[in-house]
């Protein structure tokens, strides 16, 4: 009797994600069928795959970070490379998180924007840094505390605000394309949709 492998749970999602997984170029069927068990079968409003190549010593190592937004939930995959046991095959490992979006807390995007006096409207630059909080991690950015008047020099003190940092992701157009830019913005604007938060600077 032939034995009939299961069907991919990846079929479940859209075609526009799946081919964002497949252009990261990372075991995109693991990854695809990470995101689909965790996404579990809810209606996908919108996704973001972003791609990272590091440099550890001699080893090149990849990393894949897929953000999906449905209908109740914020779902985080990220996959990466790992050395196996000396004289095994490396390994492969893939964590999947999900976070309801009542817990979603913040939503920013930070815009670069060279020579900006020659700036074409509608573009929004060639780099943006896209962070979600959930109020899992803080990221506290202390200073000198100032009163304005740029004579004085009494001491006023400290002054700091804490930002929600619980993924950032950096996209340049110049190393990761135009389209992945773009991707990552209209991910930024279907989140603040659907939690009902504005997109921050």
């Amino acid at each position: 009797m032939r034995r009939t492998s299961p069907p991919s749970p990846q079929r479940s999602l859209p075609a526009d994600l799946l081919s964002a997984i497949e252009r990261a170029g990372y075991y995109p069927a693991l990854v695809s069928d990470v995101v689909a068990h965790t996404v579990g079968g809810r209606p996908v409003l919108a996704g973001f795959v972003h791609q990272e190549t590091t440099f550890d010593q001699d080893a090149v190592r990849r990393h894949v970070t897929a953000l999906v937004l449905t209908d109740a939930t914020l779902v985080i995959v990220h996959a990466d490379d790992h050395e196996g046991h000396p004289g095994e095959a490396d390994v492969a490992t893939a964590t999947s998180e999900t976070i309801p979006l009542s817990a979603v807390r913040g939503v920013m995007v930070t815009h670069v924007v060279p020579d900006p006096s020659r700036y074409v409207p509608g573009s929004l630059g060639r780099e943006v840094t896209l962070t979600l909080g959930w109020g899992t991690v803080s990221r506290i950015d202390v200073g000198p505390a100032t009163c304005g008047d740029p004579s004085c020099d009494a001491d006023h003190g400290y002054d700091g605000t804490i930002t929600a940092d619980d993924i950032s992701l950096r996209v340049s157009a110049d190393a990761d394309g135009e389209d992945v830019v773009r991707s990552a913005l209209d991910f930024a604007q279907a989140m603040s949709a659907a939690t009902g938060l504005s997109v921050t600077r």
